[in-house]
């Protein structure tokens, strides 16, 4: 079985033998898996009137335990977005209902960020049907190449500094 990186791949093969473009398969491939998947959750994400970036935040406050609730810092810190793009993003989800905000009164400089009851039923309803959705989505892969990819694509992030906060964090 070939894909699209394959031709690509043939191409470099063909105009430049002096390189070994091996790299490009697999950067390409991840990198396209990711444009490809993520065309895909856009679309599963609407039918429950989402966009991702609504899941992501509302779903990160969720296991995050009760009460729900982060600061817009820890938001920041786990959606790898910019202070200000966070902050349009939980205007928007405010707006919706979904999320208060308020200033935490042990920090007057930090803001807290709370999902409210609709919040939490909504990304409750959408959490189970995501799973099922990603599951459907990594068929062409039986469980033990799941389970391997999973744990290649942890090494690479990890290297690539993609690690877990300090311990006593929470996003």
């Amino acid at each position: 079985m070939r894909d699209n990186v394959d031709r690509v791949l043939d191409q470099w093969k063909a105009e430049r033998p002096d390189i070994d473009a091996a790299p490009m398969g697999v950067v390409g491939r991840i990198s396209r898996a990711a444009r490809l998947l993520g065309l895909e959750l856009r679309d599963h994400f609407a039918t429950h009137g989402l966009q991702p970036w609504e899941f992501d935040i509302l779903a990160t406050l969720r296991r995050s335990g009760s009460p729900y609730r982060l600061t817009a810092g820890d938001l920041v810190e786990s959606s790898m977005v910019t202070s200000g793009a966070i902050t349009n993003r939980i205007d928007r989800l405010a707006a919706r209902g979904l999320v208060t905000r308020e200033t935490d009164p042990a920090n007057r400089r930090s803001v807290l960020i709370t999902l409210t009851g609709e919040g939490l039923r909504l990304v409750d309803a959408v959490v189970a049907a995501h799973v099922d959705f990603e599951r459907n989505l990594l068929a062409p892969l039986a469980p033990e190449q799941r389970d391997q990819l999973a744990g290649l694509l942890r090494t690479l992030l990890a290297g690539l500094g993609d690690t877990p906060a300090q311990a006593g964090r929470r996003p």
